[in-house]
């Protein structure tokens, strides 16, 4: 899925893996991200998993920076990291006035922070997806702090039918490889149920457009009545070990 050039901005694209929907249509993207989780069950997983409270958090893959303003509420900073700069651009227009808050251009594996600068190390649907994402998590590990945590947020294809839709689109993709190799990484994985909610029917179907292809969106609008779909995600959390004082 990586392009094999260097785009504008300096980061190389072999480097990148596009993420169609939120390049291509960042306003139907908000939209989506306005629907997911409303509850927000995920951050309270995320928060029983390693409280951010006080800490510094970084942001991997943060689009144009929707979670950036919730991670600050409690955290000491936060930064962003993203590497396609139209969502750069936005994220920095969402958070300016947040002096806790930065964006950087840059992708997974070539992060702009010193080495063990951050304690939550946080990405949500984002690069992270199984084998070949290895560079990314040797980085996420070399800017984390002893104590801290990586944690790796991403949708659960075995769950309700918005899996079987991902499955469908996707017939490469194996869930349970996916999870054996984070499992083998040392995460731990839970499984976390959320509901999509939307003010209207047209609001649904332009966001499964963007996210399944046209046969599959239809199938998965004529399947979802009314304003709500259940999603499951999965919460891949992996702790790097406090260090030891000797005497």
């Amino acid at each position: 899925m990586a392009f094999w050039s260097v785009r504008a901005g300096g980061v190389p694209s072999a480097e990148v893996l596009p993420s169609p929907n939120i390049w291509r249509w960042p306003k139907v993207y908000e939209v989506e991200n306005q629907a997911q989780d409303r509850e927000q069950v995920l951050f309270d997983a995320l928060r029983e998993s390693f409280d951010w409270t006080g800490r510094d958090v970084l942001d991997v893959g943060c689009g144009d920076g929707f979670h950036l303003p919730i991670l600050a509420r409690d955290a000491r900073s936060v930064v962003g990291v993203e590497p396609h700069p139209p969502l750069v651009r936005r994220a920095r227009r969402r958070v300016a006035g947040l002096d806790s808050v930065r964006v950087s251009a840059a992708g997974a594996q070539r992060l702009p922070l010193p080495d063990e600068s951050v304690d939550l190390v946080h990405a949500r649907t984002a690069y992270f997806f199984g084998p070949g994402c290895e560079p990314g998590l040797r980085e996420a590990e070399r800017v984390l702090r002893p104590g801290g945590a990586v944690a790796i947020i991403d949708l659960d294809a075995t769950r309700h039918a918005y899996g079987s839709w991902m499955r469908a689109d996707l017939p490469r993709y194996s869930p349970a490889e996916v999870e054996d190799f984070f499992a083998g990484e040392g995460f731990d994985c839970r499984r976390v149920d959320t509901w999509w909610r939307f003010d209207d029917r047209e609001s649904l179907a332009a966001v499964l457009r963007i996210e399944f292809s046209g046969r599959v969106a239809a199938r998965a609008i004529a399947q979802t009545p009314g304003l709500a779909l259940p999603v499951g995600y999965r919460l891949h959390v992996r702790r790097r070990p406090a260090a030891v004082l000797l005497p």
